[in-house]
């Protein structure tokens, strides 16, 4: 059963803004236009994906995340959900792979096998949009509350972002930092590495 917290969390971004990374990642998507949403929480970026004729394949670790999104998009033929970890899932031929604020939440031990699974599921000149946890972040510092959330936070340097885009072309590439307030009311740093590339 997930806790108080995620569920605020699930609530408080179900109808969050698109952010403009992923708008602009779709306008280098060519005709095919099938996506992959890793970690797809409420199904923000599904409803963008959608009213911009995607087909969508979304997973993610948590049932409420899934049973919230079956209820959005449950009639819609074009989305197929699936309750399912990183390296668990069975990852589709795409043209598009969105995962974003979700990788950090892979354990460390997996993410080599799943960035090698991802990378073979994007088809030639597909688009990976997302972001990575930097050291500077409240998730990767020790006032993360990691019983209330996810246990697993995998942190990455710059040098480790650089050496998993080979192969790639990047498109964008930005390093943000900001103090906020997160969708807990709490307050928040953030560290965030966010990238678009282009698989060549």
């Amino acid at each position: 059963m997930p806790s108080k917290e995620i569920s605020t969390y699930f609530k408080a971004t179900e109808n969050r803004q698109t952010r403009d990374d992923l708008k602009r990642a779709i306008e280098l998507v060519g005709d095919r236009k099938i996506a992959i949403d890793c970690g797809c929480g409420s199904g923000s970026d599904i409803a963008f994906l959608r009213a911009k004729q995607f087909q969508v394949h979304a997973f993610d670790i948590e049932s409420e995340a899934i049973e919230r999104c079956k209820r959005r998009f449950g009639s819609d033929k074009n989305v197929w959900l699936s309750q399912s970890t990183f390296d668990a899932f069975t990852y589709p031929s795409a043209s598009l792979i969105v995962a974003d604020s979700s990788l950090c939440f892979c354990p460390e031990n997996k993410f080599d096998e799943v960035w090698h699974k991802i990378t073979r599921s994007l088809l030639p000149g597909g688009i990976f949009v997302g972001s990575f946890v930097g050291s500077e972040d409240t998730m990767a510092g020790p006032n993360y509350n990691k019983e209330a959330y996810w246990p697993d936070v995998l942190v990455v340097s710059e040098s480790e972002i650089i050496n998993l885009f080979r192969g790639y072309r990047i498109e964008s590439y930005t390093e943000h930092k900001s103090l906020g307030v997160g969708p807990d009311g709490e307050h928040q740093s953030w560290h965030r590495y966010a990238v678009i590339a282009q698989k060549i």
